[in-house]
């Protein structure tokens, strides 16, 4: 096994360049899906001022085992999945000559596994971001993980959204990674929806338009 499975991965992008973008979202699949699938989500934004970039994991798959799990169970699936986010992060922030978008106009989203992955990198990474978005997903790691993340968000929104009967996330991860994040000085907007399983709602997709559309400045495009 390489210690490096997601190294090299490809990135899937749609709609403007990071040189002619207001913003940029990164947008994290879920367990078993593809990175072009993520992209459904631009279509939902509906911005073409902004970049949106989708990695994909290797055998469409972060980690094996629950986000519930041991740390050291998902390794070395998690920090190559962390370092992954990372490169991707860096391409979006870094100016080498063909542009950048600063980190402060940059949404992090991701849905299931790529949300426990979103918020995991964030906490681990604390900074002021253009937002952090968790669509049924949480924190990684068993209950008591220690939560001893370092630095401040410094007012970055971050979302938390999932159903009370979610078979994969259960609600007091999401509470409990909503408490980590307003300890981390991010302004947290946390919905449990009744009722609802695993997927993702028309609610939270109006939430992520209306937060894209202040990071990246309104009206609708940029001219």
């Amino acid at each position: 096994m390489t210690d490096d499975p997601h190294g090299g991965q490809p990135i899937e992008r749609a709609g403007a360049d990071l040189e002619e973008a207001a913003a940029a979202v990164v947008l994290v699949h879920g367990r078993g899906a593809r990175a072009r699938g993520m992209l459904g989500i631009a279509d939902e934004i509906g911005r073409d001022d902004v970049a949106y970039l989708a990695p994909q994991a290797a055998r469409r798959t972060w980690y094996p085992e629950s986000f519930l799990a041991e740390i050291e169970s998902n390794q070395p699936h998690l920090e190559s999945a962390l370092g992954l986010l990372e490169d991707v992060l860096e391409e979006v922030t870094t100016d080498d000559g063909d542009g950048s978008v600063p980190l402060e106009r940059t949404v992090v989203l991701g849905f299931s596994q790529g949300g426990c992955l979103a918020t995991e990198y964030a906490a681990r990474n604390a900074d002021r971001y253009g937002g952090v978005v968790a669509l049924s997903g949480g924190l990684i790691g068993p209950e008591g993980t220690p939560r001893e993340y370092e630095g401040s968000m410094d007012g970055t929104p971050v979302f938390v959204g999932c159903g009370d009967r979610d078979p994969h996330i259960p609600v007091e991860r999401v509470a409990e990674t909503a408490r980590v994040f307003e300890d981390l000085e991010a302004d947290v907007e946390k919905r449990i929806y009744e009722g609802v399983g695993h997927t993702v709602l028309a609610d939270e997709l109006e939430y992520v338009r209306g937060l894209v559309a202040d990071v990246a400045g309104r009206p609708g495009t940029d001219g």
